[in-house]
């Protein structure tokens, strides 16, 4: 057992017992009466015999279960933390799979993708999340997420623009900084790309961040209600820029289109006529 303390009693000088503690006469050593293991270790050095102080097999277990709970405390706030800075909108922290309704099919490879996520982070691979409005897509990549903090890797899940209001107004160095600093979390979820403005401003920004990202070689999610078609054959260089990055490090994946909003609203619709129709 490992000593808890250098500190040594003396050459064989009787140490005062406790009461859960007995003097074994086999070896002259002290004794846990609980679970009968020393709380002594002697030490041979040179000429002299020392006595040091260590944990019996209960005072180790007990010691190694408060260890195991401060360990999990604070994890527990390390991913309080984490969700703080990476899901801005307090409404992202609904998006779980465990709130999941069987809704999207595509789900399965949200769940892949958590599975996987050391291979993802690896290949800096990223996931480029298209379909039409409501099917699901903000849902699918906070579900990755949520699970992704949930394991304590910082993730930041955002939009252009929240990304454009902060850069705006700006100096040139501070708005670099800011962009570099989008790189310190593990994956990046950039939400709704293409409602951004689209000024000569607001495009040269949005390239800056996808290119940082690009460079520093971690993975990034996007989601847009643009199609496919339309990332791939933009009608101008700025955009074709832009989308010629995401193209290069995120695979497309098409959201079903099946709106879940509507869904969502038909199913409120019908709990609300369930509750006036029994008078409650």
């Amino acid at each position: 057992m490992k000593p808890i303390s250098t500190a040594v009693d003396g050459i064989l000088t009787p140490k005062p017992l406790l009461e859960d503690e007995y003097r074994n006469e086999a070896d002259d050593l002290i004794y846990c009466a609980k679970c009968h293991t020393p709380r002594q270790h002697r030490i041979q050095l040179n000429d002299r015999i020392l006595l040091s102080t260590v944990r019996c097999r209960c005072q180790q277990e007990a010691y190694e279960k408060e260890e195991a709970e401060r360990r999990h405390h604070e994890f527990l706030m390390q991913v309080s933390r984490l969700k703080a800075n990476g899901l801005q909108d307090k409404s992202l922290r609904d998006y779980t799979f465990a709130n999941d309704k069987g809704y999207n099919p595509e789900i399965q490879k949200a769940h892949d993708y958590v599975a996987h996520w050391e291979e993802m982070k690896a290949k800096s691979l990223g996931l480029l999340l298209w379909g039409d409005v409501g099917t699901g897509k903000s849902f699918f990549a906070g579900c990755i997420a949520n699970a992704l903090l949930e394991k304590g890797i910082p993730v930041l899940m955002t939009n252009f623009s929240r990304i454009l209001n902060t850069l705006t107004g700006m100096y040139f160095d501070d708005r670099n900084q800011f962009i570099d600093s989008l790189n310190k979390y593990s994956l990046l979820i950039i939400d709704d790309l293409g409602i951004e403005r689209g000024t000569e401003f607001s495009l040269e920004q949005v390239f800056n961040v996808i290119d940082s990202r690009y460079r520093s070689q971690k993975p990034m999610i996007v989601t847009t209600n643009l199609t496919l078609d339309k990332l791939k054959h933009p009608g101008d260089l700025a955009h074709s820029r832009i989308y010629d990055r995401i193209l290069e490090c995120c695979v497309p994946l098409k959201i079903n289109n099946q709106n879940i909003r509507e869904l969502n609203a038909a199913a409120n619709m019908q709990e609300a006529r369930k509750l006036f129709d029994s008078g409650t």
